[in-house]
């Protein structure tokens, strides 16, 4: 009878030592997700502050842009009136006035290009900050539904292990 108690004992012994790992193992998991999600959100505010630093960059390109545009929208007036005869063209032949206002053409052409790439990266900037706060959103929705879940299994355990 000895061995009997002896080992139903232990064995409830082992029951009893088993609980607080389990209960060490949860805040060890606990832990490894706080990390986790710490670590996520310190990489989401790292892209989101990549995706500014490239959108401030690219709106201060396009302001040079516009600037170098208006600048050529000017010469190209100044060039116009002189080949219509409007203004004096000093020594320029009509040869060389055509040349200069198509080289011109040219280069507002390739600033216009230009101009539609950068517009077309801010919108990719916009979609993809769009993209990380629905992830976000996202992420805090299963995590709330997560805790709802906890809340309900734990309770549900409660109720069922006396």
């Amino acid at each position: 009878r000895k061995q009997d108690t002896e080992y139903s004992t232990s064995s409830s012994d082992e029951e009893f030592e088993s609980k607080p790992s389990l209960t060490h193992k949860a805040k060890r998991a606990l832990r490894k997700r706080r990390k986790l999600e710490k670590e996520t959100k310190q990489l989401i505010k790292q892209e989101e502050l990549k995706r500014l630093h490239k959108a401030q960059a690219i709106q201060r390109q396009l302001e040079e842009l516009e600037e170098r545009q208006r600048a050529l929208e000017i010469f190209g007036v100044e060039l116009e009136r002189e080949l219509r005869g409007e203004a004096d063209s000093g020594t320029k032949d009509e040869n060389q006035m055509l040349h200069e206002w198509f080289e011109l053409v040219m280069e507002k052409n390739k600033l216009m290009r230009y101009e539609s790439e950068l517009l077309i990266i801010a919108q990719e900037l916009e979609l993809e900050d769009h993209q990380s706060r629905l992830e976000q959103k996202l992420r805090e929705k299963m995590a709330i539904d997560g805790k709802s879940k906890g809340t309900v299994c734990s309770s549900s355990q409660g109720q069922t292990m006396p």
